[in-house]
């Protein structure tokens, strides 16, 4: 009797795991989904426009609409889509070209139908009664798949808009310290490091939006002039430390830091968010001679 119990709950829980789930299946453009599309709702974050049009390679949303509209819009991501409620997912590989001023991302436009002035059908189908005027009826229908200019909608600054400015921000070029300072020894180790300050923030204004960008070095590159690139993630430290340290032949190097910088942000006072990339600066090259030293026999007398 135990054992039957047991292989009956068994069963019973592979049937919940392996039973597909419809809604999840549906794809973007399937129509066998509950109520001929896809099973899914508006994730958060989704963009609504009141006038969509295709323009070329690319599409255009705005909330300036000719009225009035049979139709409005919402914009969603892929990754809203696919997972509607937190908009979770890894994000696909297509990029949009992007003209100065203007905001081209990719979305999936799905649109509804309005109650217009005169309560005309709209493809065949009618309002139902006592909806008010421009109010949605009907499923939401997927009309397009691409690139979409969203600048007039006035998005806040996405991630990859905050980065398109960190990068033309005037970071600071780290200064290469060494010591001993002048010319250096053989088989003496020239320390390495920079004094120079490695944060600073920006408040920027993107689209009317204040943005306050943190910038911070996040890796230190020293090239010494010999070939040889050192890599940390510390500025260095003068002596006694000896945090970044390079042992050189004797001749005349010229070396010099090259500063990773990373950042975070926040838009209008809101939650700081990562910058999703790195930028780079060259600080100022600084010579030195490396000099043999000799032994000479002295006379302590004279």
């Amino acid at each position: 009797m135990r054992s039957r119990l047991l292989s009956s709950l068994l069963i019973l829980l592979l049937s919940l795991f392996l039973t597909p789930n419809k809604a999840a299946a549906c794809g973007f453009y399937d129509t066998d989904c509950p109520g001929g599309q896809p099973g899914v709702n508006t994730g958060t974050g989704s963009l609504v426009a009141s006038y969509f049009e295709k323009r070329g390679p690319t599409a255009y949303a705005s909330n300036a609409a000719p009225s009035p509209q049979a139709y409005h819009w919402r914009l969603q991501t892929p990754c809203q889509v696919s997972d509607s409620v937190i908009g979770g997912c890894t994000p696909g590989a297509t990029t949009c070209e992007q003209p100065p001023d203007r905001v081209i991302e990719y979305y999936i436009a799905q649109a509804q139908k309005l109650v217009l002035p005169d309560r005309a059908s709209i493809d065949g189908e009618s309002p139902p009664p006592g909806l008010a005027v421009g109010q949605g009826f009907g499923p939401w229908l997927n009309v397009y798949a691409g690139c979409v200019d969203i600048t007039d909608l006035n998005p806040p600054p996405s991630p990859d808009e905050v980065y398109r400015y960190f990068r033309t921000l005037p970071l600071p070029q780290l200064a290469t310290r060494q010591q001993p300072p002048g010319n250096a020894l053989v088989n003496l180790p020239v320390i390495f490091f920079t004094d120079s300050p490695t944060a600073q923030t920006f408040t920027v204004d993107i689209r009317g939006f204040s943005v306050v960008i943190v910038a911070g070095a996040s890796q230190f590159t020293w090239h010494t002039g010999d070939g040889t690139d050192l890599v940390t993630d510390s500025p260095g430290a003068p002596y006694p430390d000896q945090t970044v340290t390079h042992a050189y032949r004797s001749g005349t190097y010229t070396a010099f830091l090259t500063t990773t910088w990373s950042a975070t942000y926040s838009v209008n006072g809101g939650a700081s968010a990562d910058v999703p990339g790195t930028t780079t600066t060259d600080g100022p090259p600084v010579t030195f001679t490396v000099l043999q030293a000799r032994t000479v026999l002295t006379d302590p007398t004279d």
